[in-house]
């Protein structure tokens, strides 16, 4: 299929570029004993500057600006594994009111093997399995399922009658395999999970805003905008967060950037529609069609399914989070797009009537890499203590939980723990960005 292949194979290149590089690298010093042993007195030095540094002191309250799905798993987690407590400032003064509550919650294992973010999925395909038997599966609708690439076109072309195709569980009927031409399956319950976005963020929140009574850490939410780091001016040492139109300042030693395309001025956005609709049974089948506008269905154990398709063009983004424009034509164009790809068995008789239809922008960066790690440069609205963490793409909930561990490690301990974050380091942007700018 045309959408998974971009996903995939585009980054091989510079999969293979880089571990040719490496190999080169490491033959050429192998030549050079005087190079080579330079090498290794040069690495044990950093490595020994390293151990003297990789414990600091953990921070007391971690302000993170941004209520989506990273801001909500690195709470989360500072609160689980380190018993941190942090306030989250998000404009809506809600959990996940952009990208992080609309999205599909796809889940896939290892289609990112090919590229430098495949460890970060593993990892977090592994922790929202975890999520879900802690919190409850039913409570975030997480359930393991099918995945099927599904190519279409028109009636005229469709298959004998008579002719069942294979992985299309749902065309019950000879009409509803009357679009069909061809399936193949993209993965089965061992690599495909599914999980409901606003509901995993708005659970793992309730974790982590927990009263202190009750055992937990006590988090707060809190409404407003940020819109800079304040140091103390004798200390030089990070006292908090600005908020706009105030002199309020909301009190942190440590402070995490994960705003999403509203992060940085690097950053961009790409729109998306999408319909939740009814259907008639209860499906356990993703469907990425290829034909007939290309959409993607991902059905719900609630007998609902969330289709989307159509991206707009890549774009600065101006609208608020949670305040993102919905056009009735683009919602329009999913519902015929689906109806005409399935045959019309996809949309039961309530096609036309969308359950539900919103839109949000999916983060990207210059080179379609997150960005995570240590802020430190004061010239890019940061400095000592702060930190940064976006950029995921069409992947943000399925990394998520991975990113939210990591960066919650990384503050609390002064390094991740299960996943090599390095070649996400914000350093390759410094000299351009500017947190919190448009």
């Amino acid at each position: 299929m045309t959408l998974l292949t971009s996903r995939i194979v585009t980054c091989r290149p510079y999969f293979i570029c880089r571990v040719t590089l490496l190999l080169l690298l490491y033959k050429g010093q192998a030549w050079s004993p005087t190079l080579h042993r330079s090498s290794r007195l040069s690495a044990i030095s950093s490595r020994l500057m390293m151990e003297s540094t990789a414990q600091p002191r953990p921070p007391k309250h971690v302000v993170i600006v941004g209520g989506g799905v990273i801001g909500t798993t690195t709470a989360y987690y500072l609160a689980e594994h380190h018993e941190i407590s942090s306030t989250i400032i998000d404009p809506s003064g809600t959990i996940a009111p952009a990208a992080s509550g609309k999205a599909g919650g796809f889940l896939a294992l290892d289609w990112n093997d090919y590229s430098p973010v495949g460890p970060l999925a593993r990892r977090s395909f592994q922790l929202h399995q975890e999520i879900a038997d802690k919190l409850g599966g039913d409570k975030i609708q997480y359930r393991r399922l099918t995945c099927a690439s599904i190519r279409v076109g028109p009636r005229a072309a469709a298959k004998p009658k008579g002719k069942k195709l294979e992985y299309v569980e749902w065309a019950q009927t000879e009409e509803d395999f009357s679009t069909v031409l061809a399936a193949r399956p993209l993965g089965d319950e061992s690599t495909i999970a599914q999980v409901h976005p606003k509901l995993l963020c708005q659970s793992l929140w309730e974790v982590a805003s927990k009263s202190k009574e009750e055992g937990g850490v006590g988090s707060k939410l809190v409404q407003g905008k940020a819109v800079g780091v304040e140091y103390d001016e004798k200390t030089e040492k990070l006292v908090g967060v600005r908020m706009e139109g105030t002199d309020t300042i909301i009190e942190g030693d440590a402070v995490l950037f994960a705003c999403g395309p509203w992060t940085a001025n690097i950053m961009t956005g790409v729109k998306y529609h999408s319909v939740v609709i009814p259907t008639d049974q209860t499906l356990s089948q993703c469907v990425f069609f290829s034909g007939c506008g290309d959409p993607e269905v991902y059905v719900r154990p609630d007998n609902t399914a969330y289709c989307c398709g159509f991206p707009d063009a890549e774009v600065r983004v101006q609208e608020e989070p949670g305040q993102e424009e919905v056009r009735p034509e683009a919602v329009q164009r999913i519902v015929d797009a689906v109806k005409e790809a399935s045959g019309g068995s996809l949309d039961g008789d309530n096609a036309s009537l969308p359950a539900k239809s919103s839109s949000c922008y999916l983060p990207t960066t210059p080179d379609n890499l997150p960005i995570m790690g240590p802020l430190l440069s004061k010239d890019c609205g940061g400095g000592p203590g702060c930190y940064i963490a976006t950029g995921h793409s069409c992947w943000g909930i399925l990394m998520g939980p991975a990113s939210g561990e990591s960066m919650a490690a990384l503050i609390a301990t002064g390094k991740s723990n299960h996943v090599n974050i390095d070649p996400f380091d914000p350093a390759r942007f410094q000299d351009d960005m500017l947190v919190l700018k448009k």
